[in-house]
């Protein structure tokens, strides 16, 4: 072994607790791009593998009631390679000690001989034989969270009557990987369920005998998927085509698409905050080396070693520091990511979900920890090949602080020694302090950040369930009803009040922008539903015009004064310009409001509601459900309560857990910081230190030195690291923002409380080590150290 090598062995066990703080940092940045890599690929190709496997739709096709026929007729559309009908419901299926029942969507299975798209992935059982109506196939995560087996009998309402099932099977598809009840953004296995049967047995329970209700479609290489869309829309609108949409717009492949997109933007923005903090600390901490050991590498130099081979000794401490903290960050992304991959799980219902490496990313991820390391000393390194044996032996020229602030006179005698020395340091040499005030400032506004979007999705759950949707329970029914059925509805026992809805499928339009989604009508000055300005006031909606959510204004790039063009997608399927008459708050999807009166005139469908929004008396609540469910015309009854508990669940013990750990990261990275602050000015000042201690201070006062200083600079750090913290979270904010959910950034004073006490709390652990240290410090080594 080369001197040099063993002096870089020394080195590294005398510095091991920075070289561990430095390796920690860095070892997050490395974790994060691994597992996030990792997941990237793991769910794009385990969804693209699942979706060829089992033969998922590119085209969907949704109808009100087609002819048998017209499914060779979509087949023979060019750019279509294969079509199928086939017919889809709603159901409410009881379940025991359930007071309300569950909802579910019926979906029929193809016949002998039918072209097998949106097969299903059988996990237990056998399934239904066609001559048997009675038996079904369940969805495997309701079935599992209501402890049904192959074998069970279950009981469900299906276009208003009754029905007994028996279960043979359990079952998985890809066009379920995401489940939500009908109007909700949160999955909830125990809340939604999906029913696959025989086609000849739910086409009589739906009255589809010879019939379907829904297309599916795939198609060539060389396809026009807007030509296809067009196509199938002309060949069924006299059959009430409801507009045929692409598998991108599937509600499912939306949401898993979003996570992935989210996941890579997330892999590529947040490493490098973490690699130039990394490139920071081994900045200062070759820099005071450098600066500690001028006599030895001018010793070195004087004895023949070259500039270049001092340097690369410099080079390799911290390519070690490097290498350590990629190799911490592989194993850690590897660990992460498979745990991660157990939550997703429990959301996104994959047949198997395995975590794969990116192995690229291993390349990556060494190469730039590599690169930060090196790029924060090759500034310093600059100034050994400067060096000449002769003046690096010689100590360097003490600072001229003639021109540093001085105390007053005044201010002197009210400050004891130990402060004044405290302020002169900090005040004589500024740009150091500032530098470290800036590092600390880093580490608070990456905590104070993180800890703000928590708020924020609490404040997502507050205004979305609070402020927005202040009703109990939610109705929908199988089709638009009249008016009098709100009444029927209001007269029952239990109900408060009722406000009627409706939902209308709907294309929108602004110049090449479009956006499939719904208009949502609501009476003109709702109680129970509202749609809310940024100040949470709630809006009066225009009897000529729409209210767009913020998230549709920013995707058709519209405002208040524009014009809107909509597509209806339901009954005489009008097409309606609409002006832009304000733009709503909403951080849960992306919905349009438009008056109920105005949309039932456009639509010539006067008095006409899909749904309700009621306030109940929860004594009386369980008798209502029942009563609810006997009704032919009612699809499907939601609780808010139960809506808001999944989405909190979900937030807290699923996915949304990744902000935990993001906080925890934030918080190594402050104690990082902190921590090889308060050593290297441990290290520039031992001999100071020393000489105060055989002068006659005691420990405590010449820790008071030592630690006052560190104590200003990260008093000074936390209004610096607040300022940072609003704009970084506003960044975070929006790189999590998706269609599907958006994320406020709100002033929480709890959220810079609890980041200036982890950056207070990481300064006295790190002062405590330090300090330590001090205490067990050899005072005569540390007396014959040269400045």
């Amino acid at each position: 072994m080369s001197p040099l090598d063993a002096k870089l062995l020394r080195d590294l066990w005398r510095m091991k607790g920075q070289v561990a703080a430095i390796a920690a940092v860095l070892a997050v940045s490395v974790m994060l791009l691994v597992m996030m890599r990792g997941l990237v690929v793991t769910l794009t190709e385990t969804r693209d593998a699942y979706y060829e496997r089992y033969r998922l739709a590119e085209v969907f096709a949704p109808v009100a009631r087609a002819p048998e026929r017209l499914v060779d007729r979509l087949a023979a559309i060019p750019g279509v390679a294969s079509a199928q009908g086939r017919v889809t419901g709603r159901a409410l299926i009881d379940v025991a000690g359930m007071a309300l029942p569950v909802q579910a969507q019926a979906v029929s299975l193809p016949g002998a001989g039918e072209a097998a798209l949106n097969d299903i992935f059988l996990t237990d059982g056998r399934r239904p034989a066609p001559e048997r109506a009675e038996e079904i196939l369940l969805l495997e995560s309701f079935a599992e969270a209501h402890g049904l087996r192959p074998g069970d009998s279950i009981e469900a309402t299906m276009n208003g009557r009754r029905h007994a099932f028996r279960i043979t099977g359990l079952a998985l598809a890809p066009e379920f990987i995401y489940t939500t009840a009908p109007g909700e953004m949160v999955p909830d296995a125990a809340r939604f369920g999906v029913i696959w049967m025989g086609r000849d047995a739910l086409a009589a329970a739906y009255d589809m005998r010879g019939a379907f209700n829904e297309a599916l479609m795939t198609l060539t290489r060389d396809a026009r998927p807007e030509a296809v869309l067009a196509a199938a829309d002309r060949l069924l609108a006299p059959w009430g085509g409801r507009g045929a949409y692409a598998r991108d717009d599937l509600p499912s492949d939306i949401f898993v698409s979003e996570e992935i997109d989210g996941l890579r933007a997330v892999s590529v923005a947040v490493p490098p905050i973490f690699l130039a903090v990394v490139a920071f600390l081994t900045y200062i901490v070759i820099g005071r080396m450098v600066q500690s050991e001028r006599e030895e590498i001018g010793l070195l130099k004087a004895f023949g070693y070259t500039g270049r081979e001092v340097a690369g000794h410099y080079l390799k401490f911290v390519l070690v520091i490097g290498a350590l903290g990629a190799a911490l960050g592989c194993v850690l992304g590897i660990i992460a990511g498979r745990w991660t991959v157990d939550i997703y799980q429990q959301f996104y219902k994959f047949p198997f979900l395995v975590f794969r490496l990116d192995y690229a990313a291993f390349a990556i991820a060494v190469i730039f920890a590599l690169l930060a390391a090196a790029t924060g000393a090759l500034f310093v390194l600059r100034k050994v090949f400067a060096l000449a044996p002769a003046e690096a032996m010689r100590p360097p020229a003490p600072p001229d602080y003639s021109r540093a602030s001085r105390i007053g006179g005044r201010a002197a005698r009210l400050l004891d020694q130990p402060t004044r020395m405290v302020i002169r340091r900090v005040t004589r040499q500024p740009w150091r302090m500032a530098g470290a005030a800036v590092g600390i400032a880093c580490g608070f506004a990456l905590s104070a950040a993180m800890l703000t979007v928590m708020a924020g999705f609490v404040r997502t759950v507050d205004m979305t369930f609070d402020l927005t949707d202040r009703s109990d329970v939610s109705v929908t029914f199988t089709h638009a009803v009249g008016a009098r059925t709100l009444h029927e509805i209001a007269r029952l026992p239990g109900v408060q009040r009722v406000e009627g809805v409706r939902h209308v499928p709907v294309i929108f339009r602004a110049g090449r922008k479009t956006h499939q989604g719904a208009l949502t009508a609501l009476p003109r000055n709702p109680a129970l539903f509202r749609a809310l300005d940024a100040r949470t006031a709630p809006l009066a909606l225009p009897q000529d015009g729409v209210l767009l959510s913020r998230t549709l204004a920013s995707i058709l790039d519209l405002s208040a004064g524009d014009t809107l063009t909509v597509e209806v997608r339901e009954g005489a399927q009008p097409v309606l310009r609409l002006p832009v008459a304000g733009v709503a708050e909403t951080l849960l999807g992306a919905p349009a409001y438009m008056e109920l009166a105005a949309l039932n005139r456009a639509l010539g469908e006067p008095g006409r509601v899909s749904g309700a929004h009621l306030m109940v008396d929860e004594a009386q609540a369980e008798a209502l459900f029942a009563d609810l469910e006997s009704r032919p015309a009612v699809a499907g009854i939601g609780r808010k309560q139960a809506a808001r508990d999944s989405l909190v669940e979900m937030m807290n013990q699923g996915v949304g857990m990744q902000r935990f750990v993001m906080g925890g990261i934030a918080f190594v990275i402050a104690f990082g910081i902190v921590y090889n602050a308060a050593r290297i000015a441990f290290a520039e000042r031992a001999r100071d230190l020393a000489s105060l201690r055989v002068l006659g201070f005691t420990t405590g006062e010449a820790g008071f030195v030592l630690l006052g200083e560190l104590a200003v600079v990260t008093l000074a750090a936390i209004p610096l690291g607040a300022l940072m913290a609003w704009y970084l979270a506003h960044a975070i904010a929006a790189g999590f923002a998706s269609e599907i959910y958006q994320i406020p950034v709100v002033f929480d004073p709890a959220s810079f409380g609890i980041a200036a006490l982890v950056i207070l709390g990481a300064a006295l652990f790190s002062g405590w080590l330090v300090r330590r240290d001090l205490a067990r410090a050899d005072l005569v080594a540390a007396l014959k150290t040269r400045d």
